[in-house]
């Protein structure tokens, strides 16, 4: 049984958006397509980005690949017994200089952050569920793939097909099934 967290909003914002969710239970037997992973990418890469500089780069590691090893490797104790059944995990990454200047690029995280969106957007319209995590350790896996200086992991992205929450352990049950929340719009604006 699919269990989707739909949240009930004051506003009427678009349902892809309210149907986005990070998950934590994901089906063991079913994998992603190349072709479905380079869709998430090319989506992201429409994503805004200051002067068009596009500082995003992708790490595509499917289950069953050396890289999905080394990925899941370097996720915290933490993650791992809910994504060990992740289909793939994309590692999103900024290039901290501008390529035409190598001068740093303080909008590179912003950037990303908007490419990620776009990625999580597209995997939700795809019936893909998605969990981005900063959970993981980002100077093994910058070894790991021998990674140059200027270019950073940032966030880890698990995904695949939603599965059944009671086939996760605690407490990773509780948390697939308890209802998402958010700060009110009061709390947010600064200004009115």
């Amino acid at each position: 049984m699919n269990h989707i967290k739909i949240p009930e909003t004051r506003f009427p914002i678009m349902d892809l958006v309210r149907h986005r969710w990070s998950a934590r239970s994901f089906k063991a037997d079913q994998d992603l397509t190349q072709d479905q992973l380079h869709t998430l990418i090319e989506s992201a890469s429409w994503a805004a980005s200051a002067n068009n500089e596009q500082p995003w780069r992708f790490i595509l590691a499917a289950r069953g690949t050396d890289y999905y090893q080394k990925v899941y490797d370097c996720l915290m104790e933490g993650n791992r017994p809910w994504c060990k059944n992740a289909a793939a995990f994309v590692v999103t990454l900024i290039h901290t200089k501008f390529e035409k200047t190598g001068k740093d690029n303080f909008n590179a995280m912003h950037d990303l952050g908007m490419a990620n969106a776009t990625l999580l957007l597209q995997a939700t319209h795809m019936g893909i569920a998605s969990h981005p995590m900063a959970g993981f350790d980002k100077a093994t896996l910058t070894e790991k793939f021998g990674l140059p200086e200027d270019i950073k992991p940032m966030v880890t992205i698990a995904l695949g097909y939603l599965d059944a929450p009671e086939k996760l352990e605690e407490p990773y049950q509780g948390r697939e099934l308890t209802p998402r929340n958010r700060k009110t719009v009061e709390e947010l604006i600064l200004s009115r």
